[in-house]
């Protein structure tokens, strides 16, 4: 028999006689044999192994290299197995009508869509085993289908994301769910409380840093929950682990690992610490006088927190009318403080459309009105107490129009947009009048323009908001509700601007919101800065040189001068008379004749200083010095001269006056 012929018994004795058959006599059959053995029962996939016991079929396929699920698969299959292949996607055909099966294993396969309702017809399934593969997430459609399903297998995947309604079809009889060696950073946490008959959760191996307050306080028949190796800091208390391991205390005693997570072990982790648990090794890695102690062997008294101390916040901060106003708190404590802030009316402020309390400590109100001005308190606390502080906010009044109210005009609060760049990337609705058009748009500058709008709306003020490519920073402008022109300054060459308009109508009373329209976007580019003239920087170069050469010219002549002194000096000397005494010749006898008188020899006259140079014209050489000082100005004024009346003639400014400016 080959290895893919069906083995076992069979249902008919028209299969069963098949099966005794040898292949070279089915071979050689008739085609109207074949024809009734085919009636006779269905045919298995032919890479695969078909058993069929005790009336129930199974399908063993694994290791067979498939490349997709089988498409002539008995439809009675209760066991299907395609372990180990190289299945890539699964979809609704490859499992349709399958309504008895129970056991589904796609364990080490290549797996990476689940297309949606690709389960929808097994509704008798009760293990689903999809580890191994290479899952990146889940649809909220993935796993739609086996409303009976007990246990989910899912680890050694590459999840990253799982929908909150993925699981929602068998919450009530999963009793077995393993999403370990995934990358989760997020689990849906609801849907996983919701399980009553949950038994086992692996989420060990993954990168979850935070478990919500009461995750698993529904989860009565919890045994064992595994947490190792995830980057959780601390555990919020919860009731279910109050279990411990004292099969005594509880029904369904709980085994909980969470070792190898970087355990921060201050006053959060008390509650935990007192449960009795000597034989298991989890350490803290946090605060440095407790990292990488045994987390059981810290006495309780060393599980200390910090009260919080306010390190720096604005003392003080005066807005004009209209403007952003950024209040800033911040603290310090163990564990890190919860920000809150209060308000002048001595409420709570919360995140709305025109104010957001950051976690940081930072309070940012969007447009400000004189209803806005007070003190606020920022709160700090945590577990080891809290920490106040007061800033006060000043608003200075704008004059408003006619179409104020009776009371002055007082604003409130305001809607605005987050931003000019989400506003004009469509959120909000924009009017088809007036139109924002930004002009004459120079490197620096540009002029703002736009319609007088509706006559039926009236404006209490005009915003402008813009930022370049260069800098995200928003910029506010407040433009008073009678002028239709404002012109920009100060903006950046060669940037992208996105720029977006808004009106302020008054509110109708003091209580009242100021209502906020988008009247429009604009989206415009400065050009770059002009360069500057080129004859500038050949000045330049041009300075350097005759520095340079002037240098060397400066010490050769130096040196020929000097040589040219001591030549002279020696050739004079050479030329002086010999001064003589009168000498007297001897005879014999005779008496000597007396010597001519000679004229007296005027002296030499002094070597004169070569003027052979040609140094300009002087009337006579003139020290070295002078004539040095001209020599170097006639020859900047002529270098200089020539570099300006090539690059910059018809520029503007005059050559003298760059020249004066650079020498």
């Amino acid at each position: 028999m080959l290895p893919w012929a069906q083995v076992g018994t069979c249902a008919s004795p028209t299969c069963a006689w098949a099966v005794a058959l040898p292949y070279r006599a089915l071979t050689m059959a008739p085609p109207l044999l074949l024809l009734l053995l085919a009636s006779g029962a269905a045919a298995c996939p032919l890479p695969c192994v078909c058993q069929n016991l005790s009336e129930s079929l199974s399908t063993l396929c694994a290791h067979r290299g498939l490349l997709f699920v089988p498409p002539n698969v008995d439809r009675r299959t209760v066991e299907l197995r395609l372990a180990d292949n190289f299945i890539q996607a699964l979809g609704p055909p490859d499992f349709r009508n399958m309504t008895g099966l129970v056991d589904l294993t796609l364990s080490r396969n290549a797996i990476t869509r689940i297309g949606a309702r690709a389960f929808g017809d097994l509704e008798s399934l009760r293990s689903l085993h999809l580890d191994g593969n290479r899952l990146v997430e889940l649809g909220s459609g993935s796993l739609r289908g086996p409303v009976n399903l007990q246990h989910l297998i899912l680890s050694g995947n590459q999840l990253g994301r799982i929908a909150p309604g993925a699981f929602d079809d068998f919450l009530d009889s999963l009793e077995d769910l393993d999403l370990s060696y995934n990358n989760l950073r997020q689990v849906p946490w609801t849907g996983i409380g919701a399980m009553p008959a949950l038994h086992t959760l692996n989420l060990d191996h993954n990168l979850i840093d935070a478990l919500p307050p009461g995750a698993f306080a529904q989860l009565g028949q919890l045994s064992r929950l595994d947490l190792t190796s995830n980057r959780l800091a601390t555990l919020a208390p919860d009731p279910l682990f109050s279990r411990g391991r004292d099969a005594e205390a509880s029904p369904a005693p709980l085994v909980l690992s969470f070792s190898g997570n970087p355990l921060h072990c201050n006053c959060e982790l008390l509650w935990l610490r007192r449960l009795a648990r000597p034989d298991d090794l989890e350490t803290c890695a946090s605060p440095p006088n407790l990292a990488g102690r045994y987390f059981w062997a810290v006495p309780e008294g060393e599980f200390s927190c910090e009260p919080p101390l306010i390190a720096r916040h604005t003392q003080r901060l005066w807005v004009l009318e209209g403007q952003r106003a950024t209040l800033r708190c911040r603290a310090l404590g163990d564990p890190v403080p919860t920000m809150h802030w209060v308000g002048p009316d001595d409420r709570l402020v919360g995140n709305s459309s025109r104010a957001w309390a950051f976690p940081n400590g930072t309070l940012e109100i969007g447009v400000t009105g004189s209803g806005d001005a007070g003190t606020y308190t920022c709160i700090a606390t945590n577990p080891a107490g809290e920490a106040t502080a007061r800033v006060e906010l000043r608003v200075l009044a704008l004059p408003h129009g006619g179409n104020a109210s009776a009371d002055g005009g007082r604003p409130g609060p305001s809607d605005i947009a987050a931003s000019a760049r989400t506003a004009a990337e469509g959120e909000g609705t924009l009017e088809s009048e007036p139109i924002v058009q930004v002009t004459e748009v120079t490197a620096t500058s540009g002029l703002v323009s736009w319609g007088p709008g509706r006559p039926a709306d009236p404006v209490w003020m005009f915003q402008i908001q813009y930022n370049s490519s260069e800098d995200e920073t928003l910029i506010y402008r407040i433009v008073p509700a009678s002028s239709h022109h404002f012109l920009l300054k100060h903006l950046v060459p060669g940037a992208d601007y996105d720029l977006c308009l808004l009106a302020l109508s008054p509110a109708a009373g003091p209580s009242d919101l100021t209502a906020t329209r988008l009247l429009g976007c604009a989206h415009f580019s400065t050009p770059p800065a002009t360069p500057l003239c080129h004859a500038l920087q050949a000045h330049v170069l041009g300075g350097t040189l005759t520095v340079a050469v002037g240098g060397v010219l400066v010490a050769a002549l130096l040196v020929f001068t000097v040589a040219l002194l001591v030549r002279g000096r020696g050739a004079g000397n050479g030329r002086l008379p010999l001064k003589l005494s009168h000498v007297q010749s001897q005879t014999n006898g005779g008496t000597s004749p007396m010597p001519k008188s000679h004229p007296p020899r005027s002296p030499p006259p002094r070597p004169q200083r070569s003027c052979s140079l040609d140094l300009g014209d002087a009337g006579g050489c003139y020290g070295y010095a002078r004539r040095l000082g001209g020599a170097w100005a006639r020859r900047s004024h002529s270098v200089h001269g020539g570099l300006l009346g090539v690059g910059c003639r018809g520029v503007g400014g005059s050559a003298e006056r760059l020249e004066e400016s650079v020498v």
